[in-house]
């Protein structure tokens, strides 16, 4: 009977020692796979970072390459015009005089490609790679669009755009901006100071941002001069809707002159020339646009709008060989930056002195912002330059 009931202790003791020893298998086993699943998870984790820190890695690279600069080398760069190319005599020359200068100096090498049509934009940047060069340098605001383009399929070279903002804040490319409504403010006050007709006249390419600076720049410098005078000027404006077509820019101006203008200001690149042969041919009086354009109409040239484009373009030159590509900024000079902004008067002697050291007081007044000038229409009206038409 004791040994019965040892037999039973002994059996019912081994049976719990197996239970036991299963459960702690099938306890370790589950601890072993718990184990393994975090390892797991922390290796993809691990994993998944790696890859995030690469992406990020790559995305710092391209921005990096974007701006990379070959220090102290000679700078390629490829231009491509706006219509009327490097001889329109005015913003595409000047940046065209610009880059022949920095070769000169042997700080650039460079090529050009010349737009004749809206369609060859998109074109000629294309080619414009074949150069394979440090930077491409578009020239006019009309190019914006498919320089942005350009800009955004090509991450890995780099854009300047001259007379446009870097709108996109693209990384590989920099916008190059002038306060053209500045200087024109100031030969519109010569051209209402000068008028004997008291009728003066502007005309424009293509409607836009940029041109809408000349335009209402101009046309509250002759409405300050208009006031000093205490007499009404009117301002005759038409556009050309082009820049390159010469003998659009003279039919307007000669109507101009023949519904009594004795002034005209012109902002429309290769249209201007035309504008230019009208005054000559009507003995009449003639503001140059960009660049000094007395050479074209040495008597009858009274002053002309300074854009140192030449000089901007070369300053980005320089700037990138030392290191520097402002890529994501604009780039935007004022009066107060010298020649960058500025006016040159003609050598014939037409504009008197007292007008020219009224224009200097005008020009602190403007950089010391005691004279606001409006850049567009709105700003013209609610500036009390000009009335809304009704």
């Amino acid at each position: 009977m004791k040994i019965k009931k040892f037999m039973t202790l002994a059996l019912a003791l081994s049976l719990s020692l197996v239970l036991a020893s299963c459960s702690g298998d099938k306890n370790k086993q589950t601890t072993d796979e718990g184990a393994k699943t975090e390892q797991t998870t922390e290796t993809e984790n691990k994993e998944e970072n790696k890859d995030n820190e690469d992406a990020d890695q790559t995305k710092e690279e391209e921005k990096e390459n974007a701006s990379e600069t070959p220090e102290g080398e000679t700078v390629k760069v490829t231009m491509v015009t706006d219509f009327g190319g490097v001889n329109d005599k005015s913003f595409n020359q000047s940046a065209y005089e610009g880059l022949q200068k920095a070769q000169d100096d042997g700080i650039a090498k460079f090529d050009y490609i010349e737009s004749h049509k809206e369609a060859d934009y998109k074109a000629n940047l294309e080619s414009a790679l074949d150069s394979e060069s440090d930077i491409i340098l578009t020239v006019g605001y009309a190019l914006y669009k498919d320089t942005v383009a350009a800009a955004k399929e090509n991450p890995d070279k780099n854009y300047v755009i001259i007379d446009s903002d870097n709108q996109d804040k693209l990384e590989n490319l920099v916008g190059v901006g002038f306060a053209d409504h500045q200087n024109s403010f100031l030969v519109g006050y010569i051209a209402g100071m000068m008028t004997e007709s008291k009728n003066v006249g502007f005309v424009g390419g293509v409607q836009g941002d940029v041109i809408d600076r000349f335009e209402y720049g101009y046309r509250a410098g002759v409405a300050y001069a208009a006031k000093e005078r205490g007499e009404d000027i009117e301002v005759q404006v038409q556009y050309a809707n082009s820049f390159s077509d010469q003998a659009a820019g003279k039919n307007i101006a000669e109507r101009m002159y023949q519904q009594g203008a004795d002034v005209v200001f012109h902002a429309a690149g290769g249209v201007g020339i035309g504008v230019i042969e009208a005054a000559k041919e009507s003995n009449k009086w003639v503001i140059g646009v960009d660049r000094d354009q007395q050479a074209e109409a040495p008597d009858n040239m009274l002053v002309s709008t300074i854009k140192g484009v030449g000089d901007a373009v070369r300053l980005i030159v320089e700037e990138y060989q030392k290191g520097d590509f402002k890529g994501g900024e604009t780039v935007r000079f004022t009066l107060a930056d010298d020649n960058a902004v500025s006016i040159a008067y003609a050598d014939n002697g037409l504009v008197k002195d007292e007008i020219k050291e009224k224009v200097e007081q005008i020009k602190k007044d403007i950089i010391d912002g005691k004279i606001e000038v409006p850049q567009n229409k709105e700003e013209a009206i609610s500036q009390g330059w000009i009335e809304e038409e009704k």
